[in-house]
């Protein structure tokens, strides 16, 4: 099964996420099937970017977002 969610990147106190498309059995900083954006909340107005339309894309081919991720994307549609 294809989930939706963040694996970390970055340094200790300085964590940078990417958001990926990866199977669910696999740990979280494991390889992933297909990058679909990153999220810094290090900064003071959080840099969110997501690809809506690979988002879309694997949410139409059955991938369960996290509630992380889903509320990530709730913010980008708002902000557009």
């Amino acid at each position: 099964m294809v989930v939706i969610r963040l694996t970390r990147m970055g340094t200790k106190h300085k964590p940078f996420y990417r958001i990926v498309a990866t199977d669910k059995r696999k740990p979280r900083e494991s390889r992933y099937i297909d990058l679909i954006g990153h999220y810094n909340p290090v900064l003071e107005a959080a840099d969110i970017k997501v690809d809506l339309n690979k988002y879309n894309e694997w949410i139409k081919k059955g991938a369960k977002p996290s509630p992380t991720v889903r509320s990530l994307v709730k913010k980008v549609n708002s902000d557009n």
